[in-house]
């Protein structure tokens, strides 16, 4: 740690010298772009705007709680008294205010991302903060990304503590992993059960016109509504979400409308419930109150989503949103709710469509459908973000991902994730066909995921906020002092439909730790059997091979030394391209990476051996569109660099890059950090420092006249011309992709578990997902696959 800390400025490069004198202010702009969504701000007219938007994307699973809270608190009409309604009313109100105001739109929505909320928002946060990730991939170079925020620690500080206690054991690693693709897992089940639930509560109300209308109509009703949202999927979201904010909008405005005008005609006295002293006497009246607070805490279902849907809008939009319009339209619905069902205690199933006039219930049904749709269909695109981020950092199998929308980045779809979500939504609304059900499901899922937030929340406020241990104290307190009552009560209603969301969490957690795990392996393995420098030097040139015409990109999930596969490779064939990239891409705890920043290009051995290693970087917001020229940004990306390196090397004035010999056949050293471990490896280079290729659409040019590739063992270029006109001549003879197919297999003398997760579901697993050249888009015709079996 110690020896990675002092060598942080030194073992920038001289590239990095280079660039620091030639064009100064280029570290200003750094600083200004590390800074861009922290600075960003936005004129009042747009911000009002922005939160009239977030109401049909943040707050539409909220805004239709009120279909089914009383029903699911009093579900068998056993209401006593009014006091009992009060009471209840009482605990909502309070509910609302403590974790949907309070704890997230408050403290919550801070903890983001540079504008990225959810889980693994969280979790990214926590891999800069410490090095608390599993896969030990990253380098020194990537914390000088301008999205790589982290903030260094006083030697004896509490957060020094808390960041060594967390980076001295694997276990608490593990912990933390599994807290995080716990909470996923929960949020996943939470996309299968809000259309369950939203659309048949919303299409429930035809039978308060039609009341000889069976429940097992309005369930087909309701599954072919989930059939036709699922079926509608693929077109996205972009052509429709204009219309998603005025539904949500006139939602709200109907629900709070209709809440004031129920206060005046029914029962005025419920606005007692705004004293808290009706909480302790609601408790006071039995076992049967805290039974019900699985119904109460369905009031503030769809929290969970101010902050996993926060990429879409500003903090301050949606706080402006839940502050002027969410908040007090739901405390004056729930109000006046509560104040019909005191004078009409027979009447709790279905109360909201029973306190609606007649001339408009059919306006309002309409109403609360569609403001149902739209909080299904939130939930859903949140479910395919989720997914994706989890694919990005190794925690789940390869599935294909779709760009719906060319002008919002964030607008994605999975077919395979829509068919699963469909399947077991319409398998839910089905089956259980009663709402108490699914709604007991329902709050065992969003209880779940807000205290992996809770618990996730406390190094987040110590490591990166800094905060005061007493405020971390009462926050926490605060926080568990709802939920755990809460979750008390969702556990005694296992039985009754709860056991639902745990099911489908254990089955996603499963496959997302096995996945984890066999990717893990696999790095160990590419890593302790990656093949020596010196070795590959000693072959010379020529590698000991045919060099032809050509360029190879041998993929590898290392960003340094040679993988093992290559050996395997060279082996196996008599002949390989006269140019070799060893391409390495990988995901970093980071919502994206610029463009201008994403590729990394190193040379490796001398400039005869023709040999490369360049290193792609994407954040877990970053997809691979059909459209992205990957071959051509990382051919761009390797002619730069070349033009770079001849600069570098005619400029020798930096006393770092003094102490580098470029003249070939001199060794030298790299220093690799990769987690607590340094890495030394002794090879002979002609450069060893890794090179942001940075902007390569407009500094890149091939030289008017290609010239033909020297033959093998040829000494250096003369020129930097000489060189990209060989590269250029390389690639207009054609581009091979070299794929490495690495089936693991649980060795002999493990035990029985270890061989059923790796030889039967990881296998699987990797059978059913998608290979690398889908992702990368690599045609068929370039794709050379190399496979090799080894032993975990």
């Amino acid at each position: 740690m110690e020896m990675g800390s002092r060598n942080e400025h030194s073992g920038k490069g001289a590239m990095w010298e280079l660039e620091r004198n030639l064009d100064q202010p280029m570290d200003a702009e750094a600083g200004r772009l590390r800074n861009m969504y922290r600075e960003k701000t936005y004129p009042t007219i747009l911000m009002l705007r922005l939160a009239f938007q977030s109401l049909g994307v943040v707050f539409g699973d909220l805004g239709t709680s009120p279909l089914y809270v009383f029903c699911n608190i009093f579900p068998h009409d056993t209401i006593e008294d009014t006091e009992q309604v009060i009471g209840a009313l009482s605990l909502i109100i309070y509910s609302l205010t403590l974790i949907p105001l309070v704890k997230y739109v408050f403290i919550v929505l801070r903890a983001n991302d540079n504008g990225q909320g959810g889980t693994f928002a969280l979790y990214s946060l926590l891999c800069r903060h410490a090095k608390i990730n599993i896969i030990p991939n990253q380098h020194r170079t990537d914390e000088e990304l301008t999205t790589y925020s982290r903030r260094r620690y006083e030697e004896k500080s509490l957060a020094a503590k808390i960041q060594r206690w967390l980076e001295g054991n694997q276990f608490r690693k593990n912990v933390i992993l599994i807290l995080v693709l716990f909470g996923t897992c929960m949020a996943v089940g939470d996309g299968i059960l809000t259309p369950a639930i939203s659309v048949l509560s919303a299409t429930g109300g035809i039978q308060v016109e039609e009341t000889r209308m069976r429940n097992d109509v309005v369930v087909i009703i309701s599954v072919v509504i989930l059939i036709g949202l699922f079926s509608m999927q693929h077109y996205g979201t972009d052509k429709v979400s204009w219309l998603f904010a005025p539904i949500v909008f006139v939602w709200f405005i109907l629900i709070g409308v209709l809440g004031a005008v129920n206060i005046c005609k029914y029962d005025h006295s419920v606005l007692k419930a705004f004293n808290p002293i009706y909480v302790y006497r609601y408790f006071k009246r039995g076992k049967d109150s805290w039974a019900s607070l699985g119904g109460i805490m369905l009031s503030i279902t769809g929290t969970e989503a101010l902050f996993a849907d926060l990429s879409y809008f500003p903090v301050q939009a949606i706080q402006i949103a839940f502050t002027m319009v969410v908040f007090p339209c739901l405390l004056l619905q729930y109000t006046g709710q509560a104040a019909f069902i005191a004078s009409n205690k027979s009447q709790v199933n279905h109360a909201f469509y029973y306190s609606l006039p007649a001339c408009i219930l059919w306006p309002a049904f309409v109403v609360a459908t569609a403001a149902a749709i739209v909080a299904s269909q939130a939930t859903i695109s949140a479910t395919y973000s989720i997914i994706k981020q989890a694919l990005a950092l190794g925690c789940f199998p390869r599935v294909k991902i779709i760009h719906t929308s060319k002008k919002y980045l964030g607008q994605i779809y999975s077919p395979d994730i829509n068919w699963i979500l469909m399947v077991f939504c319409i398998a839910v609304t089905a089956g259980f066909k009663k709402q108490s059900q699914i709604a007991n499901a329902y709050g065992t899922a969003v209880i779940m995921v807000m205290l992996v937030t809770t618990f996730l929340m406390i190094p987040i406020m110590l490591l990166v906020w800094r905060s005061h241990w007493t405020l971390v104290v009462i926050f926490t307190v605060l926080s568990l002092l709802v939920e755990i009552p809460y979750f008390s009560a969702v556990v005694r209603k296992i039985d009754q439909g709860g056991w639902v969301p745990l099911v489908f969490a254990a089955a996603f957690l499963i496959i997302m730790y096995v996945w984890h795990y066999g990717t893990l392996k696999r790095y160990e393995f590419e890593m302790h059997s990656k093949v020596s420098i010196a070795w590959i030097l000693g072959l010379g040139p020529s590698l000991g091979l045919v060099r032809v015409p050509g360029i190879g990109l041998v993929y590898t999930e290392l960003a340094s030394g040679v993988p093992h596969i290559f050996s395997h490779f060279i082996t196996n064939l008599p002949a390989i391209h006269s140019t070799l990239v060893f391409v390495c891409v990988k995901y970093l705890p980071v919502y994206t990476v610029p463009l201008d920043e994403r590729f990394l290009v190193k040379r490796i051995g001398p400039k005869n051996f023709h040999m490369f290693r360049c290193v792609a970087r994407y954040g877990y917001k970053d997809i691979h569109r059909k459209d992205d020229d990957f071959e051509k940004m990382l051919f761009d990306s390797l002619l730069l660099f070349v033009r770079l390196e001849s600069m570098m090397e005619e400029y020798s004035d930096s006393e770092e890059y003094s102490t580098r010999e470029l003249s070939n056949g001199v060794t030298t050293t790299s220093s690799i950090v990769n987690n607590n471990n340094i890495e030394q490896m002794n090879y002979t280079s002609s450069h060893d420092s890794i090179v942001p290729a940075q902007s390569p659409s407009n500094n890149t040019g091939s030289s008017s006249q290609v010239a033909p590739a020297p033959a093998s063992g040829q000494a250096a270029f003369q020129s930097v011309g000489d060189e990209i006109s060989f590269l250029n001549a390389c690639r207009d003879a054609g581009v091979v992709h070299i794929l490495g197919n690495t089936v693991i297999r649980a060795r002999r003398d493990s035990g029985f578990i270890k061989k059923l997760a790796i030889n039967y579901l990881y296998a699987f697993l990797r059978k059913i997902c998608r290979e690398n050249s889908a992702i990368f888009n690599v045609p068929h015709e370039s794709l050379l696959n190399v496979g090799q079996v080894f032993y975990v």
